[in-house]
């Protein structure tokens, strides 16, 4: 029996430009990327050379110590550059398209995709397997470990994001094909945790097959972090594999045709953005083209995801590969005389500090100053009015710090990840860069426990 949780703790950032819910005009983007930074803990190793020819599905590198965990090309073409930092490694390859659209087929009645074994090593040959990552950690699955559940947020509470009511609507035979595939991986559970009154919960067959619930409140109520946490903590020792809503349909898909097929529908959203609104394209695609002539100004932070957990994209204008959503916002590298002296109605903030905290239905266009530096890292009990979980998030960071594995433990490092913290982040006092410690310290531990 399904059930409705009301997420309490948290905050919903009120922004201007919300996305309309309709496809903007399409444009073919000439070249895409595959980012090593997309993959926490990936060690990448290259197949493919510069200059070579590649197809649609092609296995273009892999993980070095998960060899079976491949990536393939979005598009057919041709490996035009090889992106490397130090030690040589591998940070991104850019393909540029050839329009030939020549792609790796897979005759999927030559595999028992009922049987679990089958199925996985279908899903990492073909390189859908990275769409499946696990907790702890918020890492690839490792794909010879048996998860407990598998948990799938069916909707994306940060803010401006995408409406999956609206991404989705049509792809109901993809998800119930990839939701299928998905329940013979696990032993346990697979949860589907919708919005309260979304509609895409009568998209799925077999209801009874799977375990429903819905969930409202602010954000991070859209977060799996935060699902898990309330349905069912997940212990020491144990794995939970997640899977976001937005990808089912590339799952789904791929398994019903025997293709690879990295489509996306985007929102580009954002105060900067002219007309607010989504856009088809695919997987690593170079979104510069979208943008031409949709900006109020040139001098704006292009962001591949949402505002909290995004990466900055305005040199290299790629979108992520679990992105569906791109923001733009002004770049906030203007000095503001006297700005704490002023009354603040266009200030963004969750206290009531500026005078903005009079008008809770106004939104804003805050841009990405951080309006002062770093300071002493002190308790202030900030964190803890937007972080729903059952944990002590300074408490944690501080342990991360110390590199205190025991304390890390105890402080519950395995019940999140950076998006779970971000809000604490944007609240900090102290200008903490709270994602970044959270990686470290997760880092620290695959390290410690491998």
């Amino acid at each position: 029996m399904s059930k409705t949780f009301r997420i309490r703790k948290g905050l919903d950032i009120s922004l201007k430009g919300i996305p309309e819910l309709k496809i903007g005009e399409e444009c073919s983007p000439k070249t895409f990327s595959i980012r090593q930074i997309d993959f926490a803990g990936l060690t990448p190793k290259l197949k493919l050379k510069e200059g070579e020819k590649v197809k649609r599905g092609e296995i273009v590198f892999f993980d070095k110590y998960m060899p079976k965990v491949s990536f393939v090309s979005p598009v057919s073409g041709e490996v035009k550059s090889v992106i490397r930092g130090a030690k040589r490694k591998m940070l991104e390859i850019v393909i540029e398209a050839d329009g030939t659209d020549d792609k790796v087929e897979f005759k999927l009645s030559d595999y028992d995709t009922s049987k679990p074994e089958v199925l996985k090593d279908l899903l990492l040959e073909a390189g859908i397997w990275p769409f499946v990552k696990k907790r702890p950690y918020g890492i690839i699955a490792d794909p010879d470990e048996n998860p407990r559940d598998i948990f799938i947020s069916m909707f994306d509470s940060a803010p401006l994001a995408s409406d999956f009511d609206f991404i989705l609507k049509d792809k109901k035979a993809e998800i119930n094909t990839a939701l299928a595939a998905l329940k013979t991986l696990t032993d346990g559970d697979v949860y589907l945790n919708f919005k309260k009154g979304s509609k895409l919960v009568d998209l799925i067959d077999n209801k009874e097959s799977y375990k429903i619930n819905f969930f409202s409140g602010p954000h991070p109520s859209g977060l799996v972090g935060v699902q898990i946490n309330k349905i069912s903590p997940i212990n020491k020792g144990e794995v939970i594999w997640t899977v976001n809503g937005a990808d089912l349909p590339v799952i789904g898909g791929f398994l019903s045709t025997g293709v690879y097929n990295p489509e996306r529908i985007v929102a580009i959203c954002g105060s900067e953005i002219k007309e607010p609104m989504y856009f088809k394209t695919s997987i690593g695609a170079e979104i510069g083209g979208y943008l031409q002539d949709k900006l109020h100004e040139e001098h704006v932070r292009v962001i591949s995801g949402n505002v909290l957990t995004g990466m900055n994209i305005s040199e290299r204008r790629f979108l992520g590969f679990y992105d569906n959503q791109v923001s733009v916002i002004p770049e906030g590298d203007k000095y503001e005389m006297f700005g704490w002296a002023l009354p603040g109605f266009n200030k963004l903030s969750m206290s009531s500090t500026f005078a903005s905290m009079i008008l809770p239905n106004k939104k804003f266009a805050p841009d990405t100053n951080i309006h002062g530096g770093k300071r002493a890292f002190v308790v202030t009990g900030q964190y803890e009015k937007v972080c729903p979980i059952d944990i002590y998030p300074q408490l944690l960071l501080k342990a991360i710090l110390a590199e205190d594995i025991d304390k890390m433990e105890q402080m519950g490092i395995y019940e999140v990840i950076e998006e779970d913290l971000a809000l604490c982040e944007f609240a900090c006092t102290s200008k903490t860069d709270v994602q970044e410690i959270l990686r470290k310290g997760l880092d620290l531990m695959i390290k410690e426990l491998s």
